[in-house]
């Protein structure tokens, strides 16, 4: 019987903790992260050195990518090709990376986001810069370590002989971790790196004289220093990264708006197509055509404008709402010490210093090896010339080589080494030039022997040595910077009045909250159809508005929803509105309680905020225009427990009502109530007695001429004249609007002023809607009850009650 197999009893939480933990660490260091020493993932390192390997140098024709590719996968890279394939095209794509690494010959896909050709139909070598990442990498200068499956070695990192990452910048996210570092200019980042090397505690500022930011392959403006430097200091922050646009006067006197430098991974061809969808939806009127005119000698997106169009609002509007302007977010995270680490620009510049100091010690300790056994060779073959005749009789008189090397050796003293070398001799050695030549290759190798000591024993030298190579670098590869660097982040003013197209409109809000305009047209087709919404809704506001207008929604808890019309959902009449809890967001327990419609914020007219617990508040209208409005706005403060009645546009001229549930009215001017800012709490505007509130409260205009109407909560209502309650001040308890009953006593569930051809809208405990006729509503005084028109033994209690809107006659009127 075999022997019974162990199994291991172990926690599942350990168990796969354990095992994504391997899993993180291999992710983190062998995959998505860069090195902080060359700036280059595992794959791209591959890459490159396979290229090497192969000779598929800048100076050999192109090789195809797809032998490549096999070359990567079989020897360094077990994963799949399309992922080094595609690694390989990145490398080449300019629009994407500051100085190529690798040079393509065929399709290597495009900026508007095409892809490349498949590997077997491209080409690719490497670049001469990449060559110079590459250089000495025989010479003992970076670590090897075994590949996969133990049959070749590879380089843990490579030499690069410039600041590879920061020159080219590197994406990519990991297990828990990601790394947005921008491409900068190369010049630049040379000449911080060799200010660091002078002076490695050099603050922040010093090193951004220096570099001034990022360098996009594609151009275009960064702007906000102060979050560069903020980004620059902790390896995490945002810039403002716009693309490059003029205006430009045309024939016949109209503008058009060129880009000709998009934000950096921006793809070109969602851009237009973002632009194009604004022109037809009409989002904004002034844009006639949006035209790529991207060929061989450039990017060129052209907007072509309407005559009058305002050219500077469009562009504010473009960089406002697509990717012509974009966030870019630094997140500069790389492996250093085999570890992943968030990294500042000067802990980068450093660790890729510290890295060049131990790749110039390295080689120059290999090649200080190899000169020395060099010179050793030389004196050898020197001191042979001199004994020529001698040394050439001793070989002729041994049997074999090794018998004449022991025999040279034991003669005249030469080690076996040069012994070795005099053996190997070919006879055009032995002329007269070759002793010069000798000579002179010994004191070459004497002064270079000297040069490598004082590197090797002098940090200063070693210094001196890195900052002559990058020099070199600098000037055999550095170019213009591209990106500008723009000290203030733009505010982008947008006049939207100028460019909607002003077109009128029916705007229709529900009581449940539902929100639409409508064509005239379709308006018109549907003019004696109720609207559409539920059966147990209802019309809260209805009115011919402008696309340019605004509309302001004030909702129960105090906030307000600010809304352009055109930017309102375009429904049909007989269509069901969108719900405003789609357009911004809005607490599940919250309603509209007034909408308004604002032509100007200019006008010097006020809003009159009036609650339930009797507090009254009134401000300047233009305090509530808004500038960005996604989410719903603080109105007012309300106090725990109370919530908005009604809001007022007024002039302040007009008197304030309010009505309670006790059945006590109050009427006072509005003049009483002092102008407050936008987020006060107001001040009392009807003194309430214990457990009473306020259920209706409005305001009245100076010339008001209507009437009076109450509805209880047990069905009765009554008309009443404005005279009966003459104006009082604010903070008192009211003139009293109902009868004391000992039994069942009646309680105010709305007063409303309306005129005597409406219908008022009775909402019961049923949820049935009764509409009640004001014209055969008799006068009432204070103290009397009214009529009962409600049967509420039947239909329960009323609930709501508002004045119904007919759409039919408020046009017409």
């Amino acid at each position: 019987m075999p022997e019974a197999e162990k199994y291991l009893d172990l926690p599942l939480e350990e168990v796969i903790g354990d095992r994504f933990g391997r899993y993180s660490k291999y992710i983190i260091q062998e995959r998505a992260l860069p090195d902080a020493k060359d700036g280059l993932k595992p794959v791209q390192r591959r890459i490159l050195y396979a290229m090497l390997r192969d000779n598929n140098t800048a100076d050999k024709p192109f090789r195809k990518a797809a032998k490549t590719v096999g070359n990567v996968i079989g020897n360094y890279h077990p994963h799949g090709d399309s992922s080094v394939y595609e690694a390989l095209v990145r490398m080449s794509q300019a629009w994407k990376i500051r100085h190529g690494l690798v040079e393509m010959q065929g399709n290597n896909g495009s900026i508007d986001g095409d892809p490349p050709a498949a590997m077997r139909y491209t080409e690719a070598r490497i670049s001469a810069l990449a060559q110079e990442m590459l250089n000495d990498i025989g010479k003992e200068t970076v670590e090897f370590i075994p590949n996969f499956d133990d049959t070749d070695k590879e380089p843990v990192v490579l030499p690069a002989y410039f600041p590879n990452l920061l020159v080219n910048g590197s994406t990519g996210i990991s297990s828990g971790y990601a790394t947005d570092i921008p491409p900068h200019n190369l010049g630049e980042v040379i000449d911080a790196a060799i200010h660091m090397l002078d002076q490695p505690d050099s603050p922040l500022e010093e090193i951004m004289s220096f570099i001034k930011g990022p360098d996009f392959p594609g151009g275009g403006t960064v702007q906000g220093t102060q979050n560069l430097k903020q980004a620059y200091e902790t390896g995490k922050g945002k810039v403002v990264v716009r693309g490059t646009a003029t205006i430009e006067t045309v024939r016949g006197g109209k503008e058009q708006i060129v880009i000709s430098e998009i934000p950096y991974e921006v793809v070109k061809a969602n851009l237009v197509k973002r632009m194009d969808e604004i022109r037809f939806d009409k989002k904004i009127d002034g844009i006639a055509e949006v035209r790529d005119d991207t060929d061989r000698t450039g990017l060129q997106i052209v907007v072509e404008l309407k005559k009058e169009a305002d050219a500077q609002s469009i562009l504010h509007y473009l960089y406002k709402h697509t990717d012509l302007q974009v966030t870019y977010h630094f997140n500069m995270v790389a492996i250093a010490d085999k570890a992943p680490k968030l990294m500042g620009l000067k802990e980068l510049l450093s660790a890729y210093i510290n890295h060049q100091k131990e790749v110039v010690i390295n080689r120059s300790r290999y090649e200080l090896d190899q000169a020395l056994r060099r010179q050793h060779i030389v004196e050898g073959l020197m001191k042979a010339v001199s004994v020529l005749d001698e040394l050439i009789a001793l070989i002729r008189q041994s049997k074999d080589k090794a018998d004449a090397k022991q025999n040279i050796a034991d003669a005249f003293g030469f080690t076996d080494v040069q012994a070795e070398a005099i053996v190997n001799l070919q006879l055009y050695r032995l002329t007269n030039t070759d002793v010069v030549t000798l000579e002179k290759e010994a004191d070459e190798l004497k002064q270079t022997i000297q040069r490598l000591n004082e590197i090797l024993g002098s940090s200063k030298k070693l210094v001196q040595t890195i900052k002559k190579e990058l020099k070199q670098m600098k000037k055999k590869y550095a170019d213009d910077r591209r990106t500008i660097i723009e000290e203030m982040v733009e505010e982008l003013k947008v006049d939207m009045q100028v460019m909607i197209p002003a077109e009128e409109v029916v705007v229709t809000v529900s009581r449940d909250g539902y929100v639409k305009r409508t064509s005239p047209r379709s308006y018109s087709a549907s003019i004696d159809e109720r609207p559409g919404m539920k059966d147990t809704d209802d019309l809260l506001f209805f009115e011919e508005m402008n696309t340019t207008d605004t509309l302001l929604l004030f909702t129960s808890q105090g906030r307000y929803i600010y809304i352009p019309v055109h930017q309102l959902p375009d429904i049909r009449w007989k269509d069901d509105g969108q719900h405003v809890g789609n357009l911004v967001t809005l607490a599940a327990d919250d309603g509209i309680v007034r909408a308004l419609p604002v032509r100007s914020f200019e006008e010097d007219r006020y809003l009159l905020f009036l609650t339930k617990n009797g507090m009254a508040k009134r401000s300047v209208l233009s305090d509530y225009q808004a500038q960005r409005f996604s989410n719903a706005l603080i109105a007012l403060k309300l106090k725990e427990g109370d919530t908005l009645l009604d809001v007022a546009l007024t002039d302040g001229s007009g008197d304030i009502f309010f009505a309670t549930k006790q059945g006590y009215g109050l009427r006072f001017s509005e003049s009483e109530i002092n102008i407050v800012g936008q987020r006060a709490a107001g001040v009392k505007g009807i003194a309430l007695k214990d457990e009473d509130e306020a259920v209706s409260a409005f305001a009245v205009p100076a010339e008001h001429a209507g009437s009076l109407f109450s509805v209880s909560h047990r069905g009765a209502v009554k008309k009443m004249t404005w005279d009966q309650f003459p104006r009082s001040s604010r903070a008192k308890r009211g003139l009293t609007m109902l009868r004391e009953l000992k039994t069942n006593p009646h309680t105010l569930v709305a007063v409303i002023p309306a005129n005597v051809n409406e219908t008022l809208m009775v909402k019961t405990e049923d949820n049935s809607i009764h509409g009640v006729s004001t014209a055969g509503i008799r006068n009432y005084d204070r103290y009397q009850t009214g009529s009962y028109v409600i049967d509420t033994d039947a239909s329960g209690v009323v609930r709501d009650v508002w004045a119904y809107i007919d759409h039919e006659r408020s046009t017409e009127e």
